[in-house]
């Protein structure tokens, strides 16, 4: 290439040359022509180099702020200089592109992530953060970057971690960010890399958290629920084992564990049908149930409740008023699921009311194709306070009272799951000393009656 390069100086130098003595022996044929010929031939060759050089080394200059600039309109020797300097910058623009596009993907990936990351420099400040990062901590991009992350972070417990430089094990930590409202428990894990640099990694173990809170409250629920039936049914059978009752003596203590063993009966069937309603795939709504079949049954059931509660009372029954329902009124769902949902709520007005209150059923079609079942009762009634947690497992208000009518403390439970799986909701109003009344209401969706059409599309 210097070899060709080489040719095309001399060339350009003998063509000014040669054009100068042309022009000038023209003119004059002396010797002093053509040597006058000869130098203006090689001035006018130096001075085009010139004005080629100048131009190259402007675009030069200027390439290092725009590499995208167009090089000078220049030919021969001089184009094959820029070409080789523009050979070379491509690949490097390319390559540059590549690298840069690499980050994009890199960083779009990050701030994908369902995890928080923070990247570290050598003294733990923050070089960059996702979105998911800034929602876990309360960071702002502007403000908080080339910030000590110790000054965003202010725990006791993170600066031991930070300074131990022991990152085998993550450290659970509430957030910053976290409230009363909307609590918010980090799982942050750091990692070393790159001499002295670090990656900080969050996660959002709330719910994990939350979970395990549960299930050892359910557990320990659970346990308590049967540790007491278990207790009286095991003294009853030592008190049978050392001392011969009479009659009167043994009737009332088989009575007992009766009770108690149907107690615990009640509890694991309830227990049963809350894992079935959170394990099982959602009901088959081409499945049409009658409401009046439904109703009729809930009916026997409740009367049959009611005289087992005020046979050993002397009181008289509970006034329970069932409605009359339109003979094709039919809801979309499982039937087994439909019927737990009506009983639970019939059963805890009949368990809180005391004997010979009123219980009022009713079942109400709207014009917009919604239905409506409610029901209500005379008993006590619910405070304010108790009635966004009524639904939770094994909530009671009072619990001495749930013990002596057979409850669980897992109706309400079931019936919030069957809701969900129906797609149904459930509205509760009480005023303390004037009773409850427990409202259902079904999506038209899920209701049709004889004036609509049998082949009505299956509800979602």
């Amino acid at each position: 290439m210097s070899a060709f390069f080489l040719i095309l100086r001399l060339g350009a130098l003998l063509f000014w040359l040669g054009a100068g003595v042309l022009i000038v022996s023209s003119l004059s044929e002396s010797a002093f022509g053509v040597w006058f010929g000869a130098s203006l031939g090689v001035v006018c060759w130096f001075l085009m180099d010139c004005r080629a050089i100048a131009q190259t080394l402007r675009w030069l200059y200027w390439l290092q702020e725009n590499p995208q600039l167009a090089p000078p309109p220049l030919r021969g020797f001089w184009l094959e200089i820029i070409s080789s300097v523009q050979r070379p910058l491509r690949q490097q623009i390319r390559r540059g592109q590549e690298v840069e596009n690499n980050l994009k993907n890199l960083q779009s990936a990050l701030q994908a992530s369902p995890n928080g990351v923070i990247v570290l420099d050598e003294k733990n400040c923050i070089e960059w953060f996702n979105q998911t990062a800034s929602h876990h901590l309360g960071l702002k991009p502007v403000r908080d970057i080339l910030q000590p992350i110790h000054h965003l972070l202010r725990s006791p417990l993170f600066s031991d971690y930070l300074d131990n430089r022991d990152f085998d094990k993550p450290l659970e930590l509430e957030s910053p960010a976290s409230t009363p409202a909307h609590p918010l428990k980090l799982s942050i894990w750091l990692h070393a890399y790159a001499s002295n640099r670090r990656l900080m990694l969050t996660q959002d173990i709330t719910s994990q958290q939350q979970t395990e809170i549960m299930r050892r409250d359910f557990v320990a629920n659970v346990s308590h629920e049967i540790r007491t039936p278990l207790t009286v049914l095991i003294g009853f059978i030592e008190t049978l084992q050392t001392l011969p009752p009479d009659e009167t003596q043994q009737k009332y203590y088989l009575t007992m564990m009766e009770r108690q063993a149907k107690r615990m009966q009640h509890l694991v069937s309830d227990l049963i049908t809350l894992s079935h309603l959170e394990n099982s795939p959602p009901p088959d709504f081409q499945e049409w149930t009658s409401v009046r079949d439904l109703l009729n049954q809930c009916e026997t059931d409740a009367y049959a409740l009611s005289q087992t509660l005020t046979q050993n009372m002397d009181a008289p029954p509970h006034q329970i008023i069932f409605p009359a329902v339109p003979e094709h009124a039919r809801l979309a769902g499982s039937e087994k699921e439909l019927f737990s949902l009506f009983t639970n709520l019939v059963f805890n007005a009949v368990r809180y009311t005391p004997p010979g209150g009123r219980i009022e059923i009713s079942w109400t079609s709207l014009p917009e194709g919604d239905a409506i079942f409610s029901v209500k009762d005379s008993g006590p009634g619910i405070t304010a306070e108790h009635i966004p947690r009524l639904t939770e497992r094994f909530y009671r208000i009072d619990r001495s009272r749930s013990h002596e009518t057979g409850g669980t403390g897992l109706g309400l439970s079931i019936v919030k799951h069957i809701l969900i799986r129906h797609n149904a909701a459930l509205s509760i109003e009480s005023i303390p000393g004037h009773g409850a009344r427990f409202t259902v209401q079904f999506p038209a969706s899920h209701y049709r009656t004889a004036s609509q059409d049998e082949a009505t599309v299956t509800p979602v």
